[in-house]
């Protein structure tokens, strides 16, 4: 597997490696893994809750048109 970096993310992975809190690359690799992992199953989760919010509740008498823009002017 080849993978590349932006030039701040590979400071970003040698700054950890220095602070010593990983011991090499891989290890802050595996951790920001394993944290995507999490925040991407946190954020389906929220999402999927407010989908059933807005199933279980009540009808809207707007317009879709009507609730996007309402949405544009927040």
């Amino acid at each position: 597997m080849n993978i590349s970096f932006t030039k701040k993310q590979e400071e970003y992975i040698n700054d950890q490696v220095a602070s010593g809190e990983y011991q090499n690359n891989s290890e802050v690799i595996r951790d920001a893994l394993r944290l995507h992992g999490i925040y991407r199953d946190k954020v389906i989760r929220d999402l999927r809750k407010e989908i059933e919010k807005g199933w279980d509740g009540p009808d809207s008498n707007l317009s879709m048109s009507q609730i996007i823009a309402s949405k544009k002017s927040l």
